[in-house]
């Protein structure tokens, strides 16, 4: 082995030795840029979150906390529509609004999005792991996140830009139901009514605790899943399967491993989710506020036109 390798990690210098440079970029990391880069099996680069976040900032420049921007922007729109479209006419078809339902209604929500989801989070994570550690990378594979998910595709086929879906539906699929069900359990406890003037706080604080609330009920799917996205890019495929995965993965680094980037995790999925369920919330409001005033405003005139019909039929308004 090379003895530069131990004192330098950029791509220069791991080029010296062909099996530590196989080693470097075959290790498994998580999505999202610091909890991606947080771990690495065979040879940690990052002590820690913040050890991460620093090193980033150091070695590549504030601008290398944002690659792997452009996919979550393309797909977090669609994403966030179809959750809260799906949950929504799910609540619609289930009737009452009870704890279960709203489960079920985030669950079904959950799986559906998975389509995009899973696509969108393989590239984050191949976009994201290239140029680990470059201030400037030298050597970019991608040059975005529709070109890399072009070049998987046109590689492996449809399989490969759908690489992780399982895991993905199993984390999903849960992950949403604890989601809005802690959502609804919370804002009825803290009781958010539209004449609370504290309402815009309770509503931020309810979201980010059913953010945080659903992350770790399935941040260990969460693992598994983007080391199995971030399996071959280096050219060689560690993982047979999601058991050899787990196997591997338990082996190396024992139970501990399914925490590993648990804390940027956490850091960033309350004001997210905060953020996000109080916009969605405070718009549905203002929304049916308006028809409720449209319809008042409609009444007048429809006595008017109709008031024997309103007299024998009491009960279709």
């Amino acid at each position: 082995m090379c003895w530069r390798c131990c004192w330098c990690f950029s791509w220069a210098s791991i080029r010296h030795c062909k099996d530590e440079r196989e080693k470097y970029t075959t290790s498994p990391r998580k999505c999202d840029l610091v909890r991606l880069q947080v771990q690495n099996v065979d040879k940690p680069l990052y002590r820690g979150t913040f050890h991460c976040f620093q090193s980033i900032v150091r070695q590549e420049s504030m601008l290398g906390l944002y690659k792997g921007i452009g996919s979550p922007m393309m797909g977090l729109t669609f994403i966030n529509a179809i959750v809260f479209g799906v949950q929504g006419n799910a609540m619609r078809r289930l009737g009452s609004d009870t704890p279960l339902n709203q489960f079920l209604a985030g669950a079904s929500a959950g799986a559906i999005q998975c389509v995009i989801c899973c696509p969108m989070e393989l590239a984050k994570t191949r976009m994201q792991m290239q140029g680990t550690g470059e201030k400037k990378s030298k050597r970019k594979v991608y040059k975005n996140s529709l070109d890399c998910l072009v070049r998987i595709y046109r590689k492996e086929g449809f399989r490969g830009i759908n690489r992780g879906m399982v895991t993905t539906l199993v984390r999903e699929t849960p992950g949403f139901g604890v989601y809005f069900l802690a959502y609804d359990v919370l804002t009825r406890s803290l009781g958010c009514e539209p004449e609370d003037p504290y309402m815009i706080p309770k509503l931020l604080f309810a979201g980010g605790m059913s953010g945080i609330a659903s992350w770790l009920s399935t941040y260990p799917v969460d693992v598994i899943k983007s080391r199995l996205q971030a399996d071959g890019v280096g050219g060689v495929n560690k993982y047979n399967s999601i058991m050899d995965c787990v196997r591997q993965s338990l082996q190396k680094e024992g139970w501990r491993v399914f925490t590993r980037g648990l804390t940027s995790t956490l850091l960033r999925a309350f004001p997210v989710n905060a953020t996000t369920f109080a916009t969605v919330t405070l718009f549905l409001m203002y929304m049916r506020d308006g028809e409720e005033c449209r319809i008042q405003d409609s009444e007048p005139q429809s006595v008017q036109l109709q008031p024997l019909q309103q007299q024998t039929q009491p009960t279709s308004m």
